[in-house]
């Protein structure tokens, strides 16, 4: 069975943050950036734990993580990143596989660390956790764009990166220089560098921007879904069963209330939408219920310390009647989300899609803050 080690990265300053203490130590809805990324470490089998910190800061990196119940060796970070690494790698005890992460992405999931363990194992390749770039990338020079790029061929690169930690040592002492990740120090050593999907809670915090998104003052998603009708499902409309009516088609139910709701919460707090946490592809959402998804988010927003504040739904179509069940349907919704959902309904006097009666669109807006 493989040893894992995990480096934790608590050397920085956090002068970009600005808060006048080491990043690690920065507390966000009540816990420091270091604790809540150790927490993950309980969900994972680790055998091996050293974190780097700022000299001046030792004794509290320490607290920290008997404060999150982790057993580790605290070790002086250096002047870099990589000098960081390098004085961690020579306090960790002999491990077949190790994981280094920034503390700054504290709210990276378990799930993300096991993916990148296993894939190390498989392949005894390294491997960086990744998520698509969505915003139109190009070159610059001089003030002036000079080129674009295929962003369909552009990642971004996220933390742990795991490594083969026996050849992971030898190219620290080999390879010089300072890398701004550790994938490129293994690739510069002749390494391959495989992916795994990465996940939108791994937010980086390095501004006080960042910071503020993290300590969840309000903020606002919005969310919208549309399924056509069909006569071979029932009809689940805001989580309620619609008996007599045609039902929406879709992979799950087609519940197009439930499914907005959801893609407003996600996006209220950074984390894509309901297509990248619950994928059409996985079998485990083949005619889920919308609570399934609702639930699902809400749980994603508690892992950031987030929870909905409100929801704002409305819906879009000729049929079904929503008025005669508008309070039922906000008192049931508003037990699922634990806020307030407000529902309304409208139709499009006859034009388009919804107008021509083929189908329902939903449209929701959510509003999520820090517990």
């Amino acid at each position: 069975m493989s040893r894992v080690g995990l480096v934790f990265l608590a050397a920085g300053s956090g002068s970009r943050l600005g808060a006048g203490i080491p990043k690690a130590l920065v507390t966000i809805n009540g816990t420091t950036l270091l604790e809540r990324s150790l927490g993950v470490v309980a969900e994972l089998d680790v055998h091996e734990v050293v974190i780097t910190a700022p000299e001046s800061h030792l004794d509290e990196v320490r607290i920290g993580a008997l404060n999150a119940g982790v057993s580790a060796l605290v070790v002086v970070g250096g002047d870099t990143r990589t000098a960081s690494v390098r004085n961690a790698m020579a306090a960790m005890p002999d491990v077949d596989v190790v994981l280094i992460h920034d503390v700054a992405r504290a709210w990276m999931p378990s799930d993300v660390f096991q993916r990148v363990i296993d894939t190390v194992i498989a392949n005894k390749d390294g491997v960086v956790p990744e998520l698509p770039v969505v915003d139109t990338m190009v070159v610059v020079g001089d003030g002036f764009v000079e080129d674009s790029t295929d962003r369909d061929r552009l990642a971004r690169v996220q933390t742990p990166q795991g490594f083969p930690a026996h050849r992971y040592r030898e190219l620290l002492a080999d390879v010089r220089g300072d890398f701004t990740d550790d994938a490129s120090l293994w690739r510069k050593g002749g390494g391959t560098v495989r992916v795994v999907a990465g996940d939108e809670r791994g937010l980086k915090i390095t501004t006080p921007a960042d910071k503020n998104v993290a300590d969840g003052g309000i903020r606002v998603g919005l969310g919208t879904d549309t399924h056509a009708f069909t006569d071979t499902k029932p009809l689940w409309l805001g989580c309620v069963e619609w008996q007599g009516e045609a039902g929406l088609d879709g992979h799950s139910d087609g519940d197009a209330v439930a499914h907005a709701i959801c893609d407003a919460l996600l996006q209220g707090a950074g984390l894509g939408d309901i297509g990248t946490q619950f994928g059409t592809e996985d079998p485990r959402y083949d005619g889920a219920r919308g609570e399934v998804f609702i639930r699902g988010a809400i749980e994603s927003l508690a892992e950031m310390g987030l929870s909905p504040r409100s929801v704002s739904v409305q819906i879009v179509g000729n049929k079904p009647k929503i008025g005669p069940r508008r309070v039922e349907l906000e008192r049931i919704l508003s037990e699922i989300v634990g806020a307030p959902v407000s529902v309304s309904a409208t139709t499009t006097d006859g034009l388009g899609f919804t107008g021509e009666g083929r189908g329902i669109t939903a449209v929701a807006i959510a509003h999520v803050a820090g517990h």
